[in-house]
């Protein structure tokens, strides 16, 4: 690993500058799941039990650039006090004489939650103007937010062109292990790719053709494909714009011997009465029908390849899985991982959160926080977070 660790500093005294990825989802003020939190709570128990004063940023959805009472962190601090069973400080600014102020009230070990950073509206644009703010907050720079190392944030790139950077342990692990999956992956190899979108993953699933043994594709993906070879896929949602790219991508598999399997099979929804549905095979979908999930058959040709992997990587739902009656196909998918002998890789949020639904979280073996994150680095896109990791020695 070429990234400068947090194990490397000594750093009792030091003011640990923290960006975390603490966007939890959250209802009526009240966070409905703290995945997230807990994952960065390695990082900040280590910084604590060294003397560090830890100073946190951290984004809370999308305001924009302007400050949004509902999306303020006091919740995240509150949470986060009860997790460390420690008292978190919350300061009321990100940057500026009042985070100052605070910061310079901090003893070894206490912890200090700022506000929100995109409430600034020079965050998202990576001010330098605003990173050389943040930078007079810490000593040290810790980036432990894999899930946004895709971003071009001032909080994420523009803190270490004036901090020494070194990567937190979440971070590490998460590099660790999706490094297992693009540099040295046990064969046979599975990547499954599903969802929504297209365009996020086509380079995705070309660049794994390099790697795999077997691409499994569902979702709504699938039937961007489906429709490259020729086949009705009626109302459903697919990408146009991407036919000709999928048709590509087929006949690179063919040319390099993987096996890139689409459903044979898929559960289909009738557009004149939505509450219709039935499983038909892919070369019988009518004009008037809406793919929502893979068949049964597909589901057990899927379970079949994965119980015969050493390693899986998988991103994106089969199905909408919200609904129970659109669910099956993704969570017999979890239920092959489950019991596969296969070392798992799991990223995106739905993905994680069909895991969670399915209540197997505990049961695979890792989960990412990050989804386009994780995408980027499957398919051998620049993180803009790592440069700055590697660029300062400390």
């Amino acid at each position: 690993m070429n990234e400068v660790q947090i194990t490397d500093i000594e750093w009792h005294g030091k003011r640990a500058l923290c960006r975390v990825d603490l966007n939890v989802p959250y209802q009526n003020g009240k966070i409905t799941d703290d995945t997230r939190i807990r994952g960065a709570l390695g990082t900040i128990e280590y910084l604590i039990e060294r003397g560090a004063k830890v100073i946190l940023l951290t984004h809370l959805g999308y305001p924009k650039g302007k400050v949004v009472s509902e999306l303020r962190v006091d919740p995240i601090a509150s949470r986060l006090s009860e997790l460390l069973q420690v008292p978190v400080r919350k300061c009321d600014e990100t940057v500026g004489e009042t985070a100052l102020r605070e910061i310079e009230g901090l003893q070894p070990g206490d912890v200090l939650l700022l506000e929100n950073v995109r409430f600034l509206a020079g965050e998202e644009s990576n001010s330098q103007e605003l990173a050389r703010q943040y930078a007079e907050l810490g000593d040290v720079f810790v980036l432990d937010a894999f899930a946004t190392i895709h971003r071009r944030h001032a909080s994420i790139i523009g803190i270490s062109t004036h901090l020494p950077a070194v990567s937190g342990l979440l971070m590490q692990r998460e590099l660790r292990e999706l490094r297992r999956v693009t540099e040295s992956p046990e064969s046979p190899f599975t990547a499954i790719m599903g969802g929504a979108k297209v365009k996020d993953k086509i380079e995705v699933i070309e660049r794994l053709l390099e790697t795999t043994d077997q691409l499994l594709i569902g979702g709504a993906i699938a039937n961007t494909f489906l429709a490259a070879q020729g086949l009705e896929v009626g109302c459903s949602l697919y990408d146009e714009g991407k036919i000709e790219r999928a048709a590509v991508i087929l006949q690179l598999a063919q040319q390099k011997q993987r096996t890139l399997l689409l459903p044979v099979d898929v559960l289909v929804t009738n557009t004149d009465d939505e509450t219709e549905l039935k499983v038909v095979a892919v070369t019988d979908v009518q004009t008037h029908h809406a793919i929502v999930d893979i068949g049964p058959k597909t589901r057990r040709s899927f379970a079949d390849t994965i119980q015969q992997s050493r390693l899986v990587v998988w991103n994106g739902a089969m199905g909408i899985f919200e609904h129970p009656a659109t669910a099956g196909g993704t969570l017999s998918l979890i239920q092959a991982l489950v019991h596969s002998p296969a070392y798992t890789v799991i990223g995106g949020g739905d993905t994680l959160s069909s895991v969670k639904l399915a209540g197997c979280m505990e049961q695979l073996d890792y989960l990412s926080t990050g989804g386009g994150a994780m995408l980027k680095f499957l398919e051998g896109s620049e993180l803009p977070g790592l440069s700055g990791l590697r660029r300062r020695t400390i």
